[in-house]
């Protein structure tokens, strides 16, 4: 298919994604997901031209520096703990499990075994940030939380693909240079600049942050690394800015989930391929146990400590993958370290999980649903959600 056709083909599930979501009150991204799988599968659509490819991995590194963003650096170093503690073993015990599933029940190789343990090992903050700014909890203290553990998952994921695969080449140093350079200046730089350039419909401080994360991701691809995690921490160090200056974090998230952010979803379904996922669903059912069960397992009674009447919620969405559950598993076929079919279980694990557990979660333990924090409006006739904020459009429907 044409690139020109592609979009169009996507624009048109984007468009559906987000009508079904007002009307069905379920997340866009999970929709998104699940359109990709259907029509990646039924139009046989390419989920690799170029375009495509850097659409996607740019809005996930612009969603995961919003999610940084939205974490309070008091309440996170006041629950360091609490995050440290719920992130590690979401990510050791099903690294643990898949890795020996994999090894010794499903007979792949070490290699193998320790790219589906990577791949599975992770939660998926793209997923987790999305659904918590639809349901307008990213501003409360669960929110904050599951973003900070998820955060603490991601960077235990990204340190172990990096010490068992990847060797660091020439340009590691320089990557290193230009995140901490980025981490250290753009809060000093943003003030000014922001004050002098921002309220302008050119919006010159949101091209400022994408050359920034552009960037990033250019010294990351030298180095053969990613830029997932400096761009976290890059939205965490502007996170105080953004606390003075909420318009500009709001046009910021506009335009990220107006345009980048289905692109990332929607490929990530149409990665999945039914056929090789019908004919093992023995080797899928297994892989989905060996990820959810230590997830759940190990993360609940850390959440219910925490927090105890979100535990579920908690739980459920530290359960979710995508962004480095996909990039694991396509490093590992690309390395040649697993098969076309391994990849497919694999990512459909991951699929599964940013879909199932996150709806559950939505439809059942939602914390505005335990909590009865009803969506009303105020004397000024805005809808306003638990900590008072705009209240999303799915809540007004």
């Amino acid at each position: 298919m044409e690139p020109v056709s592609l979009a169009a083909v996507l624009a048109g599930l984007m468009l559906i994604a987000s009508i079904c979501s007002v009307e069905l009150s379920l997340s866009v991204a999970l929709l998104e997901l699940s359109l990709g799988v259907i029509a990646g599968n039924a139009l046989n659509l390419d989920p690799n031209q170029p375009w495509l490819v850097f659409i996607a991995g740019f809005a996930s590194i612009v969603l995961t520096f919003l999610a940084g963003a939205e974490v309070d650096p008091d309440d996170f170093r006041e629950r360091f703990g609490t995050s440290v503690a719920i992130g590690l073993v979401s990510f050791a015990g099903p690294f643990a499990v898949a890795t020996l599933v994999a090894w010794g029940l499903l007979d792949w190789s070490v290699r193998a075994s320790l790219i589906a343990g990577t791949a599975l090992s992770t939660t998926s903050l793209a997923v987790v940030y999305a659904v918590l700014v639809e349901s307008g909890l990213n501003a409360t203290r669960v929110g904050k939380l599951l973003m900070s553990a998820c955060f603490v998952t991601d960077l235990a994921t990204a340190l172990a693909l990096s010490a068992i695969f990847i060797t660091p080449n020439a340009y590691f140093p320089l990557f290193v240079v230009v995140s901490v350079g980025l981490i250290l200046g753009l809060p000093r730089i943003a003030k000014p600049f922001f004050r002098r350039y921002g309220d302008r419909v050119i919006e010159p401080e949101i091209r400022l942050v994408f050359f920034c994360l552009l960037v990033l991701m250019v010294a990351a691809d030298a180095a053969k690394g990613h830029a997932v995690l400096p761009a976290f921490v890059l939205g965490l160090v502007m996170s105080r800015h953004y606390q003075s200056h909420l318009e500009e974090q709001k046009r910021l998230r506009v335009v990220a989930f107006a345009f980048l952010t289905p692109f990332f979803f929607l490929r990530g379904g149409m990665n999945v391929s039914l056929g090789a996922v019908f004919g093992n669903l023995g080797v899928l059912a297994v892989l989905v146990a060996a990820k959810m069960v230590p997830k759940l397992g190990l993360v609940f009674p850390l959440a219910r400590r925490a927090e105890p009447r979100s535990s579920a919620f908690i739980t459920l969405l530290m359960s979710t993958g995508l962004t480095f559950g996909t990039i694991s598993s396509l490093y590992g076929l690309n390395a040649g370290i697993i098969d076309r079919t391994q990849f497919s279980l694999l990512v459909t694990v991951v699929v599964l999980s940013a879909v199932v557990p996150t709806a559950i979660a939505q439809r059942w333990f939602s914390p505005d649903h335990e909590h009865v924090h009803h969506v009303m409006p105020d004397a000024a006739g805005v809808f306003t959600g638990p900590a008072g904020q705009e209240a999303p459009e799915q809540a007004r429907a």
